[in-house]
């Protein structure tokens, strides 16, 4: 038997604990119930609650989510267009998102002399300074 202020008060029988529990208008909890014997705690159970809430919700509130932005090149993009996309692979990143860089290939453009490798450097050299993890490019 642990008290509200978290003293121990050995073991009692059931009426008496819950007596004590009513006389401090408090409520009895069995906290350890494999325990022999079981552990019971005097507490008030509704403020335990509430303030159990409050910490899953603080909890919440502090947590980030970080989402996955995905940005689609062709192996044709044009030079305006892939700095146009690099700069927004570059803001998901500062603003702490992961961004991921799908290269869409299509009927011819799937044979093996084509310069997939090299769209790849692009990517990696337009997110240097804010890329920490540059991940190569899969070749089929």
């Amino acid at each position: 038997m642990v008290s509200a202020e978290g003293e121990q008060l050995g073991v009692l029988p059931i009426a008496q604990a819950l007596e004590l529990a009513r006389q401090g208008e408090m409520d009895l909890v069995e906290v350890a119930a494999e325990a022999v014997p079981p552990v019971c705690r005097i507490m008030d159970f509704g403020k335990y609650k509430y303030m159990q809430a409050r910490r899953q919700k603080d909890a919440r509130k502090k947590q980030t989510t970080i989402q996955v932005k995905e940005v689609k090149l062709g192996p044709k993009t044009d030079t305006h267009d892939f700095d146009f996309k690099a700069k927004h692979v570059r803001r998901f990143l500062e603003e702490g998102n992961k961004a991921k860089v799908t290269v869409r290939f299509k009927g011819r453009e799937h044979a093996p002399f084509h310069p997939r490798v090299a769209l790849d450097d692009f990517v990696a050299e337009a997110t240097l300074g804010v890329d920490t993890t540059p991940h190569p490019c899969p070749l089929p």
